[in-house]
């Protein structure tokens, strides 16, 4: 076993995953599946990392979670206006928003704070 250093590695590892997935606990085998998963986590967060979402986007994701329209942000966010600004970009969001959606609709702060701005 080495580390995966090139996409040629990365295939390899992937298609030895796939030959050792059923592996039973306690064997070598499964032993080798744990540390080349290890070493493909690695390897894709180094060559394919995953950004966070937007707020605006972290926020339509959670409402079709559950199943609810942006009506539902009308009193949390302000207005039909003020939502319409927000969901739109036109207008960021306040520190009260932020926090009302958290409470309302567990949406993580990391996902509604745009480091970006």
């Amino acid at each position: 076993m080495k580390p995966i250093k090139t996409k040629k590695d990365y295939e390899a590892a992937l298609k030895r995953i796939g030959e050792t997935w059923n592996a039973r606990p306690g064997t070598e085998e499964a032993d080798e599946l744990d540390i080349l998963a290890t070493l493909v986590d690695h390897y894709e967060s180094l060559h394919f990392p995953i950004e966070p979402p937007d707020p605006v986007s972290a926020i339509e994701f959670r409402l079709e979670q559950l199943g609810l329209q942006r009506s539902a942000l009308n009193g949390i966010i302000g207005s039909r206006g003020r939502v319409s600004e927000v969901m739109n970009g036109k207008r960021s969001m306040t520190l009260k928003m932020i926090r009302k959606l958290h409470k309302e609709f567990n949406i993580p702060y990391e996902s509604l704070i745009d480091a970006g701005k």
